[in-house]
């Protein structure tokens, strides 16, 4: 099966290249360094030819209001494309509870990207997960300063990259679900336990103040899952952290 994975070279797309070919597909990882951009719509036809399903990867360069803008467009011309090139499937990436934290602009982008897809016309599948594991230091550089780090208690259920890559793979390589799979990681903490967690582990002696109103996930309500139908990932964090 010929899989075009759009953010091809990225973070999770590498991962998911890289696995859809051990598998034995025929996994092509697209990016602007390749030739598509996906704002402008350039090598967007070409990359999607011949192709039996596409993996969306793209991010938008920012977490702030001008987030929309980017997932609209960008959907609006992959969406297209796909239904030209006769795409039997369409996978995106999401965000476990993305459609409950209105609040913040970047998660209401990624409910439009969503919603663009599921209203098309193009077979789909959404893989929904938590927060990334890699992430944890970003998260902490947000609210930080010499000496402390401000983190809200908010509950998550960190997903490892690895885990999100194989996901992604796995949901591609099969049927449309035309619905969402949600994934997370094994282990719950509060955002700030696991901030306390990983400087320890680091040997950073800064000391973690809990603060409800610090940084981007005070707002959000938590993504620990509590569906039956979950898939949870075998990466535990501190066997990431190892």
């Amino acid at each position: 099966m010929k899989i075009a994975v759009i953010g091809g070279t990225g973070l999770i797309g590498s991962q998911v290249v890289r696995k859809l070919a051990a598998a034995g597909h025929e996994a092509v990882p697209h990016s602007k360094s390749t030739g598509v951009d996906v704002l402008t719509g350039e090598g967007v036809d070409e990359a999607l030819a011949g192709a039996d399903v596409v993996v969306n990867l793209t991010n938008s360069p920012t977490f702030d209001e001008a987030s929309p803008a980017f997932f609209q467009t960008s959907m609006d011309n992959l969406v297209a494309a796909a239904g030209r090139a006769g795409v039997g499937h369409f996978v995106i990436l999401s965000i476990v509870g993305v459609d409950q934290v209105p609040e913040m602009d970047y998660y209401r982008a990624k409910t439009l990207q969503e919603h663009i897809l599921a209203t098309g016309s193009v077979p789909y599948s959404i893989v929904r997960a938590t927060q990334f594991m890699e992430f944890m230091d970003d998260v902490m550089s947000w609210t930080s300063d010499a000496d402390t780090v401000r983190l809200p208690a908010t509950p998550i259920q960190p997903i490892a990259a690895a885990d999100v890559a194989s996901e992604v793979a796995e949901v591609a390589a099969g049927a449309p679900l035309n619905g969402i799979r949600d994934i997370a990681g094994p282990d719950i903490f509060t955002l700030d336990e696991l901030g306390r967690i990983t400087l320890s582990h680091k040997g950073d002696n800064r000391t973690v103040v809990t603060d409800p109103t610090a940084g981007m996930f005070a707002v959000v309500k938590g993504d620990v899952l509590t569906d039956k139908d979950a898939h949870l990932a075998p990466t535990r964090y501190a066997d990431w952290l190892a």
